[in-house]
């Protein structure tokens, strides 16, 4: 009997021994291979390079939605496709914290370029705005219609007000 249990710990720490540690903790967004208005999801280290032994299923958030992503050899499709240029917030929450990007996919004959856009833009911008208009006078009118086509351009390609706080403060939280 000693050695059946001798026996069963030795196989439970060799398999914990051999247990691969699976999380994303960075991820890269590109055009999925099949050019079909979809986006991949490409599981990758600190230094954005591809993480092919990531299979399995994943719990993203994408633009407020959550989606179930099945990884295979490091690779996820998003299941759902893009009519036009659009602005994209990918989260992914785990162990290590939250993981998000925001990104400004833009469509142009069938085809999908993704930009990643820094919060910090989403904020020093309609800052520096601001900061014209109060020094400069003559400013206010046009830095007014300046913030006001900034924020009609988010709200028309998909930034909703929670989503651009959101963003901000993530990006907050990965400053400090």
């Amino acid at each position: 009997m000693r050695r059946v249990y001798l026996l069963i710990l030795l196989l439970v720490t060799s398999v914990s021994g051999f247990a691969q540690n699976a999380d994303i903790n960075n991820f890269i967004v590109k055009e999925s291979l099949l050019k079909n208005s979809k986006l991949a999801i490409i599981a990758a280290d600190s230094l954005d390079v591809p993480i092919e032994k990531i299979n399995g299923t994943y719990t993203f958030t994408v633009s407020g939605f959550t989606q179930e992503i099945k990884f295979n050899g490091g690779v996820g499709v998003l299941p759902l496709q893009l009519e036009k240029s659009a602005f994209v917030y990918i989260k992914h929450q785990n162990d290590k914290g939250t993981h998000s990007k925001l990104l400004y996919v833009y469509k142009k004959d069938g085809t999908l370029s993704p930009y990643v856009i820094n919060s910090m833009w989403l904020v020093l911008f309609p800052a520096l705005i601001v900061f014209l208009a109060f020094a400069f006078r003559r400013f206010i009118i046009a830095a007014v219609i300046i913030l006001l086509v900034f924020i009609y351009f988010n709200h028309s390609n998909g930034l909703n007000l929670s989503t651009f706080f959101e963003t901000i403060f993530d990006g907050l939280k990965r400053l400090f």
